[in-house]
């Protein structure tokens, strides 16, 4: 009686998991789209699965045929590539405009000022001169949006090349944020929406980089080739109200 009664869940669970579709979203959005995709289940009673790392491994593996049906770039040229090559139907919207910050650990004590937001990357590689070794964190820029804005960060404050034997890649930006904070780093440059996020906020403590220190980090979302219904209302959803909403809470703006 009992292995008839799991069989018949089994049936009954399945395919409701089956259909759910998968989402290819940037690791930046970790907080901000794990709490949308809760209110959208909550309203309408369809569940989507996230997948979370960096933008451009997703671009890759959906070139490659993966069967994710939504993909959330955190650099719109992957999406707009995607698109040229036949695996979207469109170019998708701009869902978010991103913003780069300084973390650090709480109560260093020396937070850098606004207007010298990356002083700490001096102090660090300063102190490497007399045998120190603070590591400052960053997502890899080979494929990482948020790395490539780092790097550019970096390069505007005459810091890329003297802050190499310091510098320590994540393979997205959530886990440069895990480096930031680690006991060994002086620090790191990441999302601004991880700083927001509780998680973090608590432990952490951060400075907004100037946008004109980095090029800009336009983030667009598309459905692919494979989406279903549920991706597509999911695709919908996002772009309301309700959603930017919760966007704008992790520190993003809109166009």
């Amino acid at each position: 009686m009992r292995i008839l009664l799991l069989a018949c869940l089994l049936l009954v669970t399945a395919p409701a998991f089956a259909s759910a579709p998968i989402v290819a979203a940037a690791s930046d959005l970790q907080f901000a789209l794990t709490e949308a995709a809760e209110r959208f289940q909550e309203e309408t009673g369809s569940e989507v699965r996230l997948n979370f790392g960096s933008s451009g491994n997703f671009r890759r593996q959906i070139a490659q045929g993966a069967p994710f049906e939504l993909y959330l770039s955190a650099d719109e040229a992957y999406v707009f590539a995607l698109h040229e090559e036949g695996h979207t139907h469109n170019e998708g919207v701009i869902y978010a405009i991103g913003r780069l910050v300084w973390l650090q650990r709480s109560h260093r004590g020396d937070l850098p000022d606004p207007g010298n937001p990356l002083e700490g990357v001096k102090q660090a590689v300063a102190a490497h001169s007399n045998g120190q070794r603070e590591r400052i964190a960053l997502a890899n820029p080979d494929h990482a949006p948020y790395g490539v804005a780092a790097q550019q960060a970096l390069q505007s404050a005459a810091l890329w090349e003297s802050s190499a034997p310091l510098r320590v890649l994540g393979e997205n930006v959530s886990q440069a944020a895990q480096f930031a904070l680690a006991a060994d780093a002086r620090g790191g440059l990441v999302a601004y929406s991880l700083a927001l996020a509780p998680a973090l906020a608590e432990r952490s403590e951060y400075v907004l980089i100037p946008e004109d220190w980095h090029a800009p980090l336009r983030q667009r979302m598309v459905l692919t080739r494979q989406a279903g219904d549920i991706a597509k209302q999911f695709y919908e959803w996002l772009q309301q109200a309700e959603a930017v909403a919760i966007l704008q809470q992790y520190g993003f703006s809109t166009e």
